[in-house]
């Protein structure tokens, strides 16, 4: 498997993040707080991590939820997957949002996301009159059907 270097300051009190088994593909993001956060319902807000990250140009770092956070308590990342550009030096922090029907505690020190790393290929337009056309063509937002 292929992997980079990424440099790395935690100002958080919690370990690096890290991959919770081998054939993970994300690594863990821990909550950096001083006390427990309650998220109301439907209600969002932005959590620090205090980890900040310079990464190799032409990578980027990604933002996602974590599954078992989705489904047991209702808490999902909003704005993803969230990129971090090569080029942001800031604090990680990441938006959370409650879409359970109960109040949601997050504990200092949470997995609350995970990051995962991704080499960027950058566009070039290539302006035309015409597009090739396809079987699907126009074709979107549910035009193939449920079943």
């Amino acid at each position: 498997m292929a992997s980079i270097e990424i440099k790395i300051i935690n100002q958080s009190s919690n370990p690096l993040p890290a991959y919770a088994t081998p054939g993970s593909s994300g690594m863990d993001i821990r909550a950096s707080l001083d006390a427990p956060m309650s998220l109301a319902p439907m209600e969002r807000t932005l959590i620090p991590t205090g980890l900040f990250i310079e990464l190799p140009e032409g990578y980027e770092a990604q933002i996602r939820p974590r599954s078992g956070l989705a489904i047991k308590q209702g808490l999902t990342c909003l704005n993803t997957p969230g990129t971090i550009d090569a080029d942001y030096r800031g604090e990680i922090k990441i938006i959370l949002i409650n879409l359970s029907g109960e109040e949601q505690v997050i504990q200092p020190g949470d997995r609350i996301a995970q990051m995962v790393f991704q080499q960027v290929v950058k566009g070039q337009w290539q302006e035309t009159v015409q597009l090739a056309v396809t079987d699907r063509n126009e074709g979107g937002f549910g035009h193939t059907g449920k079943q």
